[in-house]
């Protein structure tokens, strides 16, 4: 299971450069992330590699953030590899909230990073029909 920081980052210009300010400041690298926005706010989800290191820098500096279990599976760069890693959830009755890319830097296959009610039920569906998890 992966853990992910969930950042509420209000929609004013450099909010962003804010955030990657703190992460570059405390040696904290991005290792994905995805940003959802509306007209005040926006959320920037993030796998990081040291979150707790992540969220007490950007606590520090005032900014609201949270931790969050995700699951990565590891998806080979192919044309309907997505589609079957999808198939796979809806035929266990699995809904996803969101879904975003990241990277394995030492395989060198993407990783979908997964939001679900249940992640250790979902790992465990996903493990048994051979699926790849990180």
């Amino acid at each position: 299971m992966l853990k992910q920081v969930s950042i509420y980052a209000e929609n004013v210009k450099g909010k962003m450069l804010e955030i990657t300010d703190v992460l570059m400041e405390n040696n904290v690298n991005i290792l994905g992330s995805v940003t959802n926005d509306s007209a005040e706010y926006g959320i920037v989800r993030m796998i990081v590699d040291n979150p707790s290191k992540a969220i007490e820098a950007l606590t520090k500096k005032g900014i609201i953030c949270k931790m969050t279990d995700v699951i990565g599976v590891e998806v080979k760069d192919e044309v309907g590899n997505l589609n079957r890693l999808l198939k796979a959830l809806h035929d266990a009755n699995i809904n996803v909230d969101y879904l975003y890319l990241s990277f394995n830097r030492e395989s060198g296959c993407p990783i979908m990073v997964l939001h679900t009610a249940d992640a250790k039920e979902v790992e465990n569906s996903l493990s048994a029909k051979g699926f790849a998890l990180c």
